[in-house]
């Protein structure tokens, strides 16, 4: 299935990991602790509209497998704080890939995790003009492109521009000064299904009119 991470660096999630985390309450409070940093289970459960007994039997389940860890020195023995375990989960290897356990648990994580991604985005288009400041509104950019390439072409790509983000959010995580505010930063590429791949006989002749019909967009503000 390819990489999806839900954060930056670190660990590749065993198939007893995955299955932990294959629950859509449980990805709703790793994006949460990711966001909107640490919370207690009665702040997760206001925050995703479901009841605290909920959100701390997950919590706990999430400890488990070492998603999320208690904020010690925070909160008091009725109220623990919590908060998401530095960095990213890698979904997909080759030996989960092979296994259907291992693809159905991958394929409800990606689902919830997209999902909430776009929500995100789609709340940014509608009302980002009149809640965020220009100055924000300047920053934020969407862009996409169509390009014809090869599978290690557009693997090469992945590896330079997953470098670019696992830089930035290790030179910024953490980070609470004045002016700074969650922010998501979204990659996604990935092969058209209904496309036709070249066969190898011809693929020589074609070299030459490689990305020619490459096309973006980007908007900004």
């Amino acid at each position: 299935m390819g990489h999806a991470s839900t954060d930056t660096e670190g660990r590749i999630a065993d198939l007893d990991g995955l299955k932990a985390l294959a629950h859509p309450l449980r990805v709703q409070i790793i994006e949460a602790l990711s966001t909107y940093g640490e919370q207690t289970a009665s702040r997760l459960a206001e925050r995703l509209g479901e009841s605290s007994g909920a959100t701390s039997y997950h919590l706990r389940q999430l400890e488990k497998h070492g998603y999320v860890r208690e904020v010690t020195d925070r909160g008091t023995g009725r109220e623990r704080w919590w908060e998401r375990v530095p960095g990213p989960i890698q979904l997909g290897n080759a030996e989960l890939d092979e296994t259907e356990a291992g693809r159905a648990a991958s394929r409800v994580i990606m689902r919830e995790w997209l999902h909430h991604r776009e929500l995100g985005l789609r709340d940014v288009i509608e009302r980002g003009h009149e809640v965020l400041s220009p100055a924000w509104r300047d920053a934020l950019a969407l862009q996409s492109a169509s390009v014809h390439v090869t599978a290690e072409q557009l693997d090469d790509l992945n590896h330079r521009v997953s470098d670019l983000i696992v830089d930035f959010a290790r030179e910024h995580r953490g980070q609470r000064v004045p002016g700074s505010r969650p922010v998501h930063l979204q990659y996604y590429a990935f092969p058209v299904l209904d496309g036709e791949e070249i066969a190898a006989e011809t693929s020589a002749s074609a070299e030459t009119t490689d990305l020619v019909t490459d096309s973006s967009s980007e908007s900004k503000g």
